[in-house]
This record gives structure tokens, sequence and C-alpha cells, in this order.
């Protein structure tokens, strides 16, 4: 039986990848923040959640971040896992401009933690870093493995430093240290601030009569958008490999966000137009105006491939918010 220990465990991937290594044997590691909630914190892993007290449980979750460095080397050396998977991070682009210190310290420095813990630990652990689309940047699309780096924001640069930090250990130290360039993933965990699920819910709201309006920023922003649970098993499937290898996780195919709006409106027989506004405050300070994912490697290599795309991934992210909100949760 395998062990892993996930960073980020409470956030939408982690929480889908906390499910996929629990159905495949694994016993779970999670790093939680304190909060005053417990509820609250763990709120994604509701269908996976086992009391401390159960016999034979096999998730784990201890208080922590990555901003303490000793904790990581402390809780590495104590679990011994096989797998790690870093997807702690500040990850929503627009909140980086107000604080890039934060971003920088948990995204980028919060990496280099992890990776120097590994190698403090001396453990042969293999490694995921969750690297990002947004470190393209304004690089013209289709964007692959080859494609030059150019970050417009400070989370874009946070994560390219943890992206080549994880290249570094790799080349320096021989681990086995792999990034997965993710491009946008949703899904109806996703937090409820980024567009596609702010979207989904006010679509939600709107049909139920509760709201008239939502505020959006740029609606002509072009993003490959897949579904999360498949993008974990991508991540999963990155660390079974013979290989450390990096690789572009994305659909192939994208849409603008007005588009994902328009879709996501149909869908409860609604009108976009009549619904939505724009707001200047949702705009970045440098925009990234196209993000489309080559993933012709991964398949090739590992034989990965979405299946859902972003047309039927509104129809499934407004189904869940207008259950959610019938059902009062």
């Amino acid at each position: 039986m395998k062990t892993a220990l996930i960073t980020g465990i409470t956030g939408q991937d982690g929480s889908y990848l906390a499910e996929l290594l629990l159905a495949k044997g694994y016993t779970v590691h999670g790093v939680v923040r304190h909060a005053s909630s417990l509820i609250a914190n763990t709120s994604r892993l509701e269908a996976v959640y086992q009391d401390p007290h159960e016999s034979g449980r096999r998730l784990f979750l201890h208080k922590g971040d990555v901003t303490d460095a000793g904790l990581l080397v402390n809780l590495i050396r104590d679990i011994e896992p096989d797998e790690i998977y870093n997807l702690a991070a500040q990850s929503h682009v627009r909140v980086s401009f107000d604080l890039p210190d934060y971003t920088a310290n948990v995204t980028a420095l919060g990496a280099i933690r992890l990776l120097e813990a590994v190698r403090a630990s001396r453990i042969d652990a293999r490694i995921y870093q969750a690297s990002t689309s947004e470190m393209f940047g304004t690089t013209a699309p289709p964007q692959d493995e080859t494609a030059p780096f150019h970050p417009r924001s400070p989370y874009g640069v946070a994560k390219l430093f943890a992206h080549w930090a994880t290249v570094n250990y790799r080349e320096s130290y021989g681990m086995f240290a792999v990034n997965g360039i993710a491009f946008n993933h949703e899904s109806p965990r996703r937090g409820e601030t980024f567009v596609t699920r702010k979207i989904t819910r006010a679509v939600a709201r709107i049909a139920a009569g509760l709201e008239k309006k939502v505020y959006l920023g740029n609606l002509d922003a072009v993003r490959d958008w897949g579904y999360a649970p498949e993008y974990a098993e991508a991540m999963w499937l990155m660390l079974q490999h013979t290989e450390p290898v990096d690789y572009v996780l994305a659909t192939g195919r994208a849409a603008t966000v007005r588009e994902f709006a328009e879709a996501a409106f149909a869908h409860a027989g609604l009108d976009w137009r009549d619904h939505i506004e724009h707001d200047d405050r949702y705009e970045r300070p440098a925009e990234v105006p196209e993000l489309v994912g080559d993933p012709a490697k991964i398949a090739r290599e590992i034989g990965w491939r979405a299946r859902v795309h972003w047309d039927e991934l509104a129809r499934i992210m407004v189904d869940a918010d207008r259950k959610a909100l019938r059902e009062g949760s």
C-alpha cells in the first residue's frame, strides 16, 4: 500500500486527488491550514473525511502550511510518503496583484521549502508540482511544453519560480520531481470567486429569482477549461511514469468568458445579455488574452486525454449549483 502527502488537500484539486488515491488503496496525508471551523476548512473532503477516532482510517489531516519549513521536514520524515503532490498556493490571479508578497511566500517559496524538506529527509519520494498555464502569459497559443514563458501576474511569476525550482532539484539531486503545467480546470468545487463558478452560481440564483445581475471583468479572455477530476487523474499518472517528465495538461479547446457565460445561462433557459454587467474592478492590471494548451505530448506518452470540454463543463457546474441551491447547501 502506498502513502501520499497532499498539500492543498482541502482545495478543489486536492479533494478530488484525495478521493482518487483513497479509491486506489493509498493512505493519504494532507496538510490543512488552521481554521476556527473544521467543517468550513474540510467541506470539499466531506465524501472521504474520517473521524480521527475511527479505526482503520486511511485519511490523516495535519495542521500546518507550506510557510513552515520545520513542519514539512518533520512531517515527511514521520510519514515517509511514496508520493508528494504540492497543490498548495494562493491561486487567485487577480488577488495576487493585491497580495504579491503573500502569493510569493506560499506559492514560490512554499514549493522550494517542500523540495528542500524532501532532500533533507533523504527519502525516495516522487514529487508532483502544480504548475500553471498562467506562466505562458502573452505567448501565442497553442502553448505546449516548448513554448516560452512570459507570466503577467505575481501568481504567474511565483508559479514560474516553483516550476524552475522543481526542474533544478530534479537535475541537481536526481529527484523524481515533475511539473504538471495545468490549464484552467473547473468543477462544482471551484471557489466562488473564480469566474466560471461565479457565473454558474449566478445562473442558479438568477433562475431561482434570488438575483438579477452578475458583474464580471474581461469577457474576451480566452481560456482552455477542463474538468478538475480528470486533471487529478493526470497528476497521479505522471507519478506512475517511468521517467520524470513535465507535461501540459489541457483539453486543446477553448472559449471566451462570454461564450462560457452564454452556454451556462442558456442551460437554464436564460439569455446572458440580460444578466451580465461589466465591472472594471475585476479587470487585471496586465491581462493574459489567450491560453489554449496543446496536450499532444501527454496523450502520446502516457495516454491521458481530457474527455469533458468547456461547454459540457458549464452544464455540469450549472446543474450542481442549482441542485445545491434547492437543497440549501
